[in-house]
């Protein structure tokens, strides 16, 4: 048996480097499979604009989720081109009293949002219940609100107080 040195190895064509050169260019080349457009407020929109959005969607480079208020599906069922591309519709319920707890005794806070470190005390959690009702977005509305009047008024302690004075400087009605 004959063992081959270095120099007699046959040469290799293509190269592993020019084999991944190819596979990079193949991988650019390729459409970004997750572009998404998010609609927010869609049941706002007029059929002019929900059929250029049905238009986008058609062209195949983007998915496209539609938020909005109750009866939404309902409209849009009138305009068959439009609906028929409608893969699913969810309905997202407030939270329950317990979730909206557990939110808050992990001490979650919206993206960007600093509050104190201390656990908030029941009467706090209760209020902020009382007054978000389950309501997502009015409560990370709320809580937003409840950093600028800590910051404002150089307190360092979440209140029923504080938490009211937010209430306040918002536009949601009596809590």
């Amino acid at each position: 048996m004959r063992l081959l040195s270095p120099r007699d190895w046959p040469s290799v064509d293509p190269t592993y480097f020019d084999t991944y050169k190819e596979y990079r260019a193949k991988e650019r080349a390729v459409a970004d499979p997750t572009t998404l457009i998010l609609v927010d407020e869609a049941d706002r929109l007029q059929m002019n604009s929900l059929e250029q959005m049905r238009s986008i969607f058609d062209e195949g480079t983007a998915g496209m989720v539609f938020i909005g208020m109750p009866g939404i599906e309902k409209r849009v069922a009138r305009f068959p081109q439009f609906y028929s591309r409608i893969g699913f519709v969810h309905e997202f319920r407030p939270l329950d009293a317990s979730q909206v707890q557990e939110l808050l005794e992990k001490r979650w806070t919206p993206a960007g949002v600093v509050l104190p470190n201390e656990q908030l005390v029941p009467e706090v959690i209760a209020s902020l219940l009382r007054m978000t009702g389950g309501n997502f977005r009015l409560l990370t509305r709320l809580l937003t609100q409840i950093e600028r009047v800590l910051s404002v008024n150089d307190l360092h302690v979440i209140s029923t107080a504080v938490v009211e004075a937010a209430r306040d400087s918002l536009v949601i009605g009596p809590g």
